[in-house]
């Protein structure tokens, strides 16, 4: 039986081990994406372990362990195991980001197991073509933004180069001394996240687009392949004193993914009022649903 003890840390040196594991097995939604993992264990440690060739990971919140179904060919005897650790060892949600198809096939084996919707981690994916061209009455506000922008601020767009990447971090500092990222935890977790992606950019195999305004970097976007069809915006920042900046590296980011895939993903909204609404605003395609169940249901 698995225990606690036998996960390891997620680190840098293991995305490989993540990228050729889901290359055989893709995945839908950003919470999966060792990207998040890694970048976000200072703030929710993550964990992983291998049991007969399925993935199995686990993270701490709140010194809590919650943990994923097994990603892989989805053995019962594997799922077993993680649900007993879940019940012994979890938190009062100890199994969660269970998407679509792992929660058909826990609820085809335990029927009589409750899961609930976790609708705060619902991830929001926009068909690529539609962020582009910003097409019909719909996007007839982000349009009008958009055209402001560009007729009043002289500006570029560039793809994120090596020797960039120390003022890409001097604009996160910056950009997190404007939103004053130390009064919010959240924020200042944020900002830990995105500055180690941006150390490690290259490693990490992201990639991104900065927009400058009379040379200067004044918003960025960060991004990477998810799966066949789909990229994941991680991080989208800008200095909103520019109207419809955000729109603009939006729209540029979105210019350039739909050249290689039909859908962006754009993580959930974490129930924060706001992002949502922004989200919603943006008319996403579908959404990746992901479910919950409690301790007294294992």
């Amino acid at each position: 039986m698995i225990k606690i003890e036998d996960f390891i840390s997620v680190t840098l040196k293991d995305r490989k081990l993540f990228a050729d594991h889901y290359a055989k097995f893709p995945q839908s939604h950003s919470e999966y994406v060792f990207t998040s993992l890694v970048s976000w264990s200072h703030y929710t440690p993550a964990f992983y372990l291998f049991r007969e060739n399925d993935l199995i990971l686990m993270t701490m919140r709140d010194g809590k362990a919650q943990f994923r179904p097994p990603i892989g060919v989805r053995r019962e005897s594997v799922l077993r195991e993680v649900l007993d650790l879940a019940k012994k060892d979890g938190g009062a949600r100890p199994l969660i980001a269970i998407d679509k198809e792992a929660k058909d096939w826990i609820q085809t084996l335990y029927p009589e197991m409750r899961l609930t919707e976790d609708r705060d981690f619902f991830d929001y994916v926009y068909l690529a073509e539609s962020l582009a061209k910003l097409p019909g009455k719909h996007y007839l506000t982000h349009r009008n933004h958009l055209n402001k922008f560009r007729k009043r601020y002289n500006y570029s767009v560039e793809r994120i180069a090596p020797a960039d990447i120390v003022e890409v971090g001097k604009f996160l500092q910056k950009w997190c001394l404007w939103r004053d990222c130390k009064s919010e935890p959240m924020l200042e977790a944020e900002r830990t996240a995105i500055l180690f992606c941006i150390d490690h950019f290259f490693e990490m195999m992201l990639s991104g687009i900065v927009i400058r305004i009379d040379g200067e970097i004044q918003a960025l976007s960060v991004y990477e392949p998810m799966n066949a069809e789909t990229a994941v915006i991680h991080f989208e920042k800008a200095i909103t004193d520019y109207e419809g900046i955000y729109p603009a590296i939006n729209n540029e980011a979105a210019k350039i993914l739909s050249k290689g895939y039909k859908y962006i993903n754009r993580e959930s909204d974490l129930g924060i009022p706001g992002l949502r609404t922004a989200k919603e605003r943006l008319h996403p395609d579908h959404m990746v649903k992901v479910y919950y169940t409690d301790k007294e249901e294992l």
